[in-house]
């Protein structure tokens, strides 16, 4: 797989609106796997938000164990099937369609952040949307990420073909210095996350708490 730096995403509304416009679900229904073992960082009643949200698949599943849920992604067909995942469950969340530079980013306000695979963001993006998301959380608050490593390039299951939009240890400790890094794993797994993310997988997981 190629290692280029240029990027698939330029126009990411019309590519993500297009990947999520075919039936079913292109990540699956169920949360992430990570989100899911860390999400007792978390207490019912607490305002999480979710970066990127896709078609529901995590907010849903936070709102159904009693969050706050806020959520927003760039895709208005995605967070059309947000809604209709949540209707289904019965759970209410705050859904917004909106980028990463132009959503709304509460300043000190949320108990905790979800970003999971947001790895459609170049350095320079990245560099913004996260220090957007440390803003965002209270003292206290959680942060709980995931991605993939840069050995993804190899299992080519999932993510996206461009080594700058990969995440290492030491960035995400440089990325995240101002918060307290409780988990810091480097890890593999066979993910079964609809078709979008299927097979063995180079991962990454953090935990951090805003100071």
């Amino acid at each position: 797989m190629s290692k280029s730096t240029s990027s698939p995403f330029t126009d990411a509304a019309q590519t993500w609106n297009r990947r999520f416009g075919a039936d079913g679900f292109l990540f699956g229904e169920e949360p992430n796997g990570w989100l899911r073992e860390q999400a007792e960082a978390w207490q019912p009643g607490q305002r999480v938000l979710c970066v990127a949200d896709g078609e529901g698949r995590n907010s849903v599943w936070l709102a159904r164990q009693g969050l706050l849920v806020d959520a927003f992604d760039i895709a208005e067909v995605g967070v059309a099937k947000a809604r209709q995942l949540a209707s289904q469950h019965s759970v209410s969340i705050n859904f917004a369609v909106a980028d990463c530079d132009t959503y709304a980013w509460p300043q000190g306000t949320h108990d905790g952040v979800a970003a999971i695979f947001v790895q459609f963001a170049d350095p320079a993006l990245r560099e913004r949307l996260f220090a957007n998301m440390v803003r965002c959380l209270k003292p206290g608050g959680t942060l709980v990420l995931q991605g993939y490593t840069p050995q993804q390039l190899e299992y080519r299951t999932g993510g996206p073909p461009l080594l700058s939009h990969l995440y290492t240890e030491a960035m995400l400790r440089t990325a995240f210095a101002d918060l307290d890094i409780l988990t810091l794993r480097e890890y593999e797994a066979d993910l079964a996350e609809g078709s979008g993310h299927h097979g063995r997988s180079a991962l990454i997981g953090l935990v951090a708490r805003q100071r």
